[in-house]
C-alpha cells in the first residue's frame, strides 16, 4: 500500500464535500427510473430479491452492484464490462457540470409521512484518528475485499454511503431552497416511496454547503464496509487521485431524524430444536404461539428489561431472555463500557454465537445477516436453520459509543431510510 501521499491528512478538519459530474440513467433508454433502482447491495435479499430486480429491467443497477458469475474475478469483470457498455450505449450519461445533489425520499404511507433530504457529493476519505467520520460497527475483511475488487474493476462508486450529522445551518438552508425547484428526476419505487434529485451547481450555494459541513463530524449510518473500502483504495493510490474521495449521502438528522432497525441473523445448519437445547439452564426460553407482529412486540417488551432475542424457523417463535449472570461474566469482554457490554448484539456474538452455538460470525456458510424480518423467518423455515431476531438499539446509544471510539458488534443496526442505488453514480475516470 502507498500511504506516503496521505501524510498531511491530519491538517484537515471537518467534512470536506466536493461536487462531481454524476453518472445517471437516461430516462429515454430505460423502462422507467424506478425499474433500474435497487436497495443497497447488502440489503438485497438473495436469491429472491436479486432475481426480482434483475427481471425488473435489463439495466437494473443490481447488475453492477451484485454481478452474477462463477467466480469473483468473473463477476467483477462482468460489472466493469456492463458499466462500460451502458456508458457507450448512452444508458448511463454523465451530467454536463459538477454538482452537489440534493436527494429526497418521501413515503406518504407512513403515519408521520416520512420525508428525508440530504446532500450527495464526494467526501474526502479521512482516517479514524481524525474523528471526522465516526464508525459504530466492526467490519469483516472478506466483505471489504469483495467491495474493493468491484470498485477497482469498475473504477466507480456505484452507490452512496449514508452518513448523518447535526447541522441545521447554511447547508440546510441551501437544501430546502433547492428542493423547492423542479427536480432533475422524480420516480416512485414499487414500495411506494417517492424519490427526487436536484443539482446544486451555483458556486455560492456550493460554498455555503462546504463551509457549513466543514465544522461538523458525521456518523456512518449505513456503509461501514464501503467506507473501509474507500480507505483501503485511497491508500493503494498515490495522492492526489480520485480515490482520495468517496461517494456519500449526508443527512442532517437535526431536521430529518433517521429510523433505527435491527439486523437479524440466519444460522445455517442449526435447527431451532438444537439451538434451544443448548440454551437450557442458561437463558429463559418461552414458546410464543403468536403471529410475527405480536411476537416482535413481546420481544420489545422483554428487551426493556435486559437482553432478549426471538428465535424462529420451526413454524413458531421462542422468546429467549434473562441470561445467566455468571455466563455473561465469563463470556462478555470486560474492556468496554457498560453500554457496550449490555448490548443485545454483544451478548449474541460473545455469548450465544461464540460460546454456546459455536457459529463463527464471519463464516458465510454458517451465518447470514438479513434486514427484513419476515424474510429472515421465511428463509429459516425453508432451509431448516434458526432465525435470531433482535430488537433495535436506540440511536443515542449508537452515537455515544461512536464518540467514545467504541465500535458495536458487526451488523448491529440498520439506519434508514437508505438511499436507493441507481439514481446517481460516480465514475472515477472519464
Amino acid at each position: 500500500m502507498n500511504t506516503a501521499g496521505h501524510s498531511g491528512a491530519t491538517a484537515h478538519r471537518g467534512l470536506e464535500l466536493t461536487p462531481f459530474r454524476g453518472l445517471r440513467y437516461d430516462p429515454d433508454r430505460v423502462g422507467s427510473l424506478a425499474s433500474v433502482t435497487s436497495p443497497p447491495y447488502d440489503v438485497v435479499v438473495r436469491p429472491d430479491g436479486l432475481h426480482h430486480l434483475q427481471s425488473a429491467d435489463p439495466h437494473n443497477i443490481v447488475r453492477l452492484i451484485l454481478p452474477q458469475a462463477d467466480c469473483p474475478a468473473a463477476r467483477n469483470q462482468q460489472a466493469a464490462d456492463t458499466l462500460r457498455l451502458w456508458r457507450a450505449e448512452g444508458v448511463l450519461v454523465r451530467d454536463p457540470e459538477p454538482a452537489l445533489y440534493v436527494y429526497e425520499q418521501r413515503d406518504d404511507k407512513t403515519a408521520d409521512c416520512m420525508v428525508q433530504r440530504g446532500v450527495i457529493g464526494n467526501l474526502r476519505v479521512s482516517d479514524p484518528h481524525e474523528g471526522v467520520v465516526l464508525p459504530h460497527e466492526d467490519v469483516m475483511a472478506p466483505v471489504i475485499a469483495d467491495r474493493a475488487a468491484l470498485m477497482r474493476a469498475t473504477r466507480a462508486n456505484l452507490e452512496p454511503l449514508l452518513l448523518t450529522y447535526h447541522g441545521n445551518g447554511l447547508a440546510a438552508e441551501v437544501v430546502e431552497r433547492t428542493a423547492a425547484r423542479p427536480p432533475l428526476l422524480a420516480t416512485t419505487t414499487e414500495d411506494g416511496v417517492r424519490h427526487r434529485l436536484w443539482a446544486i451547481t451555483d458556486p455560492d450555494d456550493v460554498t455555503r454547503v462546504q463551509t457549513d459541513l466543514g465544522g461538523h463530524q458525521a456518523l456512518i449510518a449505513d456503509g461501514h464496509h464501503r467506507w473501509a473500502t474507500y480507505r483501503q483504495l485511497r491508500d493503494e493510490h498515490p495522492s492526489p487521485s480520485p480515490w482520495d474521495q468517496g461517494l456519500v449521502l449526508l443527512v442532517d438528522t437535526s431536521r430529518y431524524p433517521l429510523r433505527v432497525r435491527a439486523i437479524h441473523r440466519l444460522l445455517h445448519g442449526l435447527p431451532v430444536r438444537d439451538a434451544l437445547t443448548a440454551l437450557e439452564g442458561l437463558f429463559r426460553v418461552r414458546h410464543l404461539d403468536l403471529p410475527l407482529a405480536k411476537a416482535q412486540q413481546a420481544l420489545a417488551d422483554a428487551a426493556g428489561d435486559g437482553n432478549a432475542f426471538l428465535l424462529a424457523g420451526d413454524g413458531s417463535f421462542h422468546l429467549v431472555d434473562r441470561p445467566d449472570t455468571d455466563l455473561l461474566a465469563r463470556t462478555v469482554p470486560v474492556d468496554r463500557p457498560a453500554a457496550w457490554r449490555s448490548l443485545d448484539a454483544t451478548v449474541l456474538h460473545a455469548t450465544l454465537l461464540a460460546h454456546i452455538w459455536h457459529v463463527p460470525e464471519d463464516s458465510a456458510d454458517r451465518i447470514a445477516y438479513i434486514h427484513d424480518t419476515a424474510a429472515t423467518v421465511a428463509k429459516a423455515e425453508r432451509d431448516g436453520g434458526t432465525a435470531v431476531l433482535l430488537h433495535p438499539v436506540r440511536e443515542e446509544v449508537v452515537r455515544d459509543l461512536a464518540r467514545q471510539g467504541v465500535t458495536m458488534p458487526r451488523k448491529s443496526t440498520s439506519f434508514g431510510p437508505k438511499p436507493a442505488s441507481g439514481l446517481v453514480l460516480r465514475a472515477l475516470e472519464n
